[in-house]
């Protein structure tokens, strides 16, 4: 009976911490959806390779996104005429890079702006190098778009050339019911997330978390795959990346709190939907590669 009222005790504290920047992540990533449109952000992208991808690194600061909803965000800027590896750039940070995440981030750590620092920091230099990668191996987009899509959205554009901007109530409507379906949308791997980790360092024995995070390679490994197998929001992750901190390294953590809302199990579905499977297969072999080497270096370094 007190194991489990251990499970509840720690499962609850994590949902309790985590809930409130959820709630604000789903309401800005709602007001982007409806007030800010993909066309602005391709008119505003400089031509050249490497400054289209630190653009793209940066658009994540200003436009807070989950990874929940990125992957359709990122495949319309694509279709508008943003170069593929800003989209890439911006699919990968804008997760992680946004201001709700760092302060969420920042909380979760003891109002360490260590963490924040390296967070941020990874996350750019992972999307930084594989955008630019990709789109040396892809000159074009390599989106999965049907002969039915491409019409769709033909007339879907003669429609928003055809029909007046909304009305200014009805938009604000329209951004309460995004964010109330996020908000459920996200709560359940939440939910998933607290209670595999509640369980992990309920029922599995100290001495084996302590084995396995003793060795950087194989705890930044573990991390990366508990990170895809959770699939947590990323506005949620930090604080149950927390709790790991007494059991595995730094470079093990970082891995997971970059690698997570990069790529995670619902993310994949998505990029499988958006893009074509060779490229996703790529791009997850990219990621995982390059954040290993990260984990690696900040263990090494900041450890």
């Amino acid at each position: 009976m007190k194991i489990f009222l251990q499970l509840n005790t720690i499962f609850l504290s994590m949902l309790m911490e985590a809930i409130p920047f959820v709630l604000v992540g789903v309401i800005a990533s709602g007001f982007i959806q409806i007030f800010v449109t993909e066309r602005w952000i391709a008119r505003v992208m400089p031509k050249n390779r490497l400054l289209s991808t630190i653009l793209g690194c940066f658009i994540g600061v200003l436009f807070p996104a989950c990874e929940c909803g990125i992957v359709p965000v990122t495949r319309r800027l694509l279709n508008k005429g943003v170069p593929l590896n800003a989209g890439i750039a911006f699919m990968l940070t804008g997760p992680i890079v946004n201001p709700i995440v760092l302060f969420s981030t920042y909380i979760a750590f003891g109002n360490d702006w260590k963490m924040v620092g390296i967070r941020a920091g990874m996350a750019f230099a992972v999307a930084f190098l594989v955008s630019l990668i990709l789109s040396y191996i892809y000159p074009q987009a390599p989106l999965r778009i049907t002969r039915e899509q491409l019409i769709g959205q033909q007339l879907t554009q003669v429609e928003e050339q055809a029909v007046k901007r909304p009305h200014f109530l009805k938009q604000c409507n329209q951004l309460l019911t995004h964010a109330t379906e996020e908000f459920f949308s996200v709560g359940k791997f939440l939910i998933l997330g607290a209670f595999i980790a509640s369980s992990i360092q309920t029922f599995v024995p100290t001495a084996a978390l302590l084995h396995l995070g003793s060795n950087p390679l194989t705890s930044s490994l573990v991390m990366i795959g508990l990170a895809f197998t959770m699939s947590l929001c990323s506005e949620a992750d930090a604080f149950i990346a927390s709790s790991f901190r007494s059991t595995f390294s730094l470079g093990s953590i970082s891995a997971f709190l970059v690698f997570g809302p990069m790529i995670d199990i619902k993310n994949t579905m998505m990029l499988l939907s958006a893009f074509r499977t060779k490229f996703v297969i790529l791009l997850i072999a990219l990621v995982t590669v390059f954040t290993l080497v990260g984990s690696l270096i900040v263990g090494r370094l900041l450890g």
